[in-house]
């Protein structure tokens, strides 16, 4: 980037850099590692811009952290948003849902995925499956209701699925999505659905 192409930017321009270089470099080197010097150099600024918009790493960093907790919550509470909706399919879409983010945004699933620092009190993956936790809740309770299971036991079930989902999730990333989503999206509801003792040999999804 040329110093005119810099000096052309506005502040809102500015911080929106400041925010996708910061997500890249702690995405790469984690949080603990990453210092304000490496991000200013990628950057193609100065330490004391950093500092102007958001206070020092700390700052940035919760900004990002915050930022992508509200996509994935949203694009998750959007998939289960049709509550007349079979459950099946509301499981094919919360799985493809939590894929779809990580193909889009794998910078921001590594920075909630790695390990929170001990001086930042918001959110991390863990924090973040709770908050979305409380959806599929909702949605299972439904089900539940309808099979007269004991909704009590719903919030067990909502964390084993949310569970599995991001640990496959990071898996198929840092695997270099070495298989199609909709397959893999597919042998995840299979299991999810079946359960080991009735998996189906070719999974396919409802909706494809």
């Amino acid at each position: 980037m040329t110093t005119s192409a810099r000096a052309r930017m506005t502040g809102k321009q500015r911080r929106e850099q400041l925010i996708t270089v910061g997500r890249r470099v702690f995405a790469e080197r984690g949080v603990g590692a990453a210092t304000v010097e490496e991000i200013a150099s990628e950057a193609g600024v100065t330490k004391p811009l950093i500092y102007e918009h958001f206070g020092g790493k700390e700052g940035l960093y919760a900004v990002v952290v915050d930022r992508e907790m509200s996509r994935l919550l949203g694009v998750i509470a959007e998939s289960l948003s049709d509550t007349d909706a079979p459950p099946r399919y509301l499981l094919e879409q919360a799985t493809l849902a939590m894929l779809d983010y990580i193909e889009d945004s794998p910078d921001g699933f590594r920075v909630l995925a790695h390990d929170s620092p001990s001086w930042h009190t918001g959110g991390s993956l863990g924090s973040l499956m709770s908050d979305i936790a409380v959806h599929v809740e909702q949605a299972l309770a439904a089900t539940f209701t309808k099979n007269k299971l004991d909704t009590r036991t719903a919030p067990v079930y909502a964390q084993m699925l949310l569970g599995a989902i991001a640990l496959t999730g990071e898996w198929w990333l840092e695997s270099g999505r070495s298989i199609e989503k909709a397959e893999l999206a597919a042998h995840m509801v299979n299991l999810t659905w079946n359960g080991l003792t009735g998996l189906e040999q070719q999974p396919r999804l409802t909706q494809r």
